[in-house]
């Protein structure tokens, strides 16, 4: 009798033995690559990022960091529509992080697909409002009935709309085209359209493309943002390496915001085809000082900036599922690295306050 229990217990301890094995999760697999996409070109044959990401990769530091561990980092160029090809890389699970704008990534979260912001970039970038040389329209007002390119769904598509409800119109005030940058460029240029409204225009406008009317300096809601973003389930299965890439890109951005790399950061703004000139007026800017234009600081501006865009892309239902800004901001990454580089008061802070102060408290316990 004694040896049928202990028969019977030996087979029931085998049995919750293979029940809990079979139920913990399985063994996390040794990481082998990061891998980072952005925005890239083409230059002498080889892939060319844009501005802090490329200074990550000349600087070497974060290749070397991760190589010591046996991990290769890589980097994925991504040229046309950014928005939307890192959205599909990030959904299939193919790339840990993307360098990209703050539209395409709430709608990707809205669709269920989680990331978050690690790293902010700066103050934003400028949007701009382009007629044909020879057009003699002066404002957004003379555009009446007109054919405006915008494209739907990357970042500077929200701040047309916002645009157009501050001038007292509305969207079927004009007759909009759905067209990328390059095309519509080109449509510009052939007069095949009226106007655009586009980034990145200074070149367009320095090559007699294009005649700008309208632009963003000064207007902090109608400026664009593009952050480095993080595969939420990367992020917090490899807080480690998450912090090695957010400290990588902070240790960047502070080199391009010394005065002495002014001349260098504009060079290297100047290998994906914009001029010289159209660089230097996007940093003429008397509202920004040289140093915070590169700033990485995860401030009240970076959050009432996503709460703007946020309510704006829900009330013109550009998405259905409203996106918790204070979810999607990770800010503990970033204050880490500013503290390990001794930079905590080096930038200039918009002082944060309510939900701000409660979320950049609990990050850095």
């Amino acid at each position: 009798m004694i040896n049928t229990h202990r028969s019977v217990l030996a087979t029931l301890l085998a049995a919750v033995c293979t029940l809990v094995l079979l139920t913990q999760p399985a063994v996390a697999q040794a990481v082998k690559t990061v891998t980072i996409a952005t925005t890239a070109t083409v230059v002498n044959g080889q892939p060319h990022f844009t501005g802090v990401h490329q200074r990550v990769i000349d600087e070497g530091w974060l290749a070397a960091r991760l190589r010591e561990k046996g991990i290769e980092l890589v980097w994925i160029p991504v040229g046309g529509d950014t928005g939307a090809t890192i959205n599909e890389a990030f959904a299939a699970r193919r790339i840990d992080f993307g360098g990209y704008g703050d539209l395409p990534s709430v709608i990707l979260n809205s669709s269920g697909t989680r990331t978050q912001m690690i790293v902010p970039d700066g103050r934003g970038l400028n949007t701009f409002l382009l007629v044909p040389p020879n057009s003699t329209a002066t404002s957004l007002r003379d555009l009446k009935g007109k054919r405006i390119a915008v494209h739907r769904g990357r970042p500077w598509y929200l701040t047309f709309l916002r645009l157009v409800e501050q001038s007292g119109l509305k969207p079927g005030d004009f007759r909009l085209v759905n067209m990328d940058l390059q095309p519509s460029a080109a449509a510009l240029a052939s007069g095949n359209l009226d106007a655009l409204f586009a980034i990145n225009s200074y070149t367009l406008a320095d090559k007699g493309l294009g005649k700008i009317i309208w632009d963003s300096k000064g207007q902090a809601d109608k400026k664009i943002r593009a952050e480095l973003w993080g595969a939420k389930t990367f992020i917090d299965a490899h807080p480690d390496l998450t912090q090695l890439v957010a400290t990588a890109y902070v240790r960047a951005q502070y080199w391009e915001s010394q005065e002495q790399n002014r001349a260098a950061v504009i060079k290297t703004a100047t290998l994906a085809g914009r001029t010289q000139h159209a660089v230097e007026q996007e940093y003429d800017d008397n509202g920004l000082a040289w140093k915070d234009f590169f700033t990485p600081v995860p401030d009240a501006a970076v959050f009432e900036h996503y709460r703007r865009t946020v309510a704006y892309a829900v009330d013109k239902r550009v998405i259905r599922t409203p996106v918790r800004v204070d979810d999607l901001l990770q800010t503990r990454f970033v204050l880490t690295a500013l503290r390990d580089l001794q930079l905590e008061h080096y930038w200039a802070q918009v002082p944060a306050t309510g939900p701000t102060v409660a979320l950049a408290a609990k990050d850095r316990r």
